[in-house]
């Protein structure tokens, strides 16, 4: 976190805004598609992230629970988003020091396919007050970081994370790997 913080990228990006309210880092989270970390603002390809990402979630205490939350707030466009937020992913009950395979998965992966526009999907880790504390929301679209926090006493987020993502182009260009 960079002095001030107004030049934190969750800032920058408006995911704090869009998503999530001002917050302090306070758990180390990685996230990674094929060995690819995701950094704040980095780009992916939606042939890139079909499968979900490894993802490990620091702190020192087993007894500690988190949940992890990804999610597109831009859907289904930047400039129409009727649909934010739009849930990927969600996951519950992940021991610190390990990641979502040792958590509930609740709401299974679904790979990004944004159709227009540049799209932020978000990953958000809160930590838990208790192991089975937090449930699935009936829904992927429309759901909502802030309010589901809130149900579920989750507090500021512990962690976040995000990436730009787009349609990949049918030109068959050049391909960067």
């Amino acid at each position: 976190m960079m002095p001030g913080g107004s030049r934190d990228p969750l800032v920058v990006g408006r995911v704090i805004g869009d998503v999530l309210d001002p917050f302090q880092c306070s758990i180390p989270m990685r996230v990674s598609y094929n060995n690819k970390d995701v950094t704040n603002g980095c780009e992916f390809k939606p042939s890139q992230v079909f499968n979900q990402p490894r993802i490990t979630v620091g702190g020192d205490d087993l007894r500690n629970f988190y949940t992890l939350i990804a999610v597109d707030p831009d859907a289904p466009s930047p400039s129409d988003p009727n649909l934010r937020e739009y849930l990927h992913w969600l996951v519950t009950d992940i021991p610190a020091t390990t990641g979502p395979s040792f958590g509930h998965e609740v709401v299974t992966y679904e790979s990004p396919r944004p159709m227009m526009g540049i799209h932020r999907i978000v990953f958000v880790l809160f930590r838990q007050l208790g192991r089975e504390t937090v449930y699935a929301p009936g829904w992927r679209q429309n759901f909502n970081t802030r309010e589901f926090a809130e149900l579920y006493n989750l507090g500021l987020p512990v962690a976040a994370v995000y990436f730009n993502i787009q349609r990949e182009s049918g030109s068959g260009g050049r391909r960067l790997y």
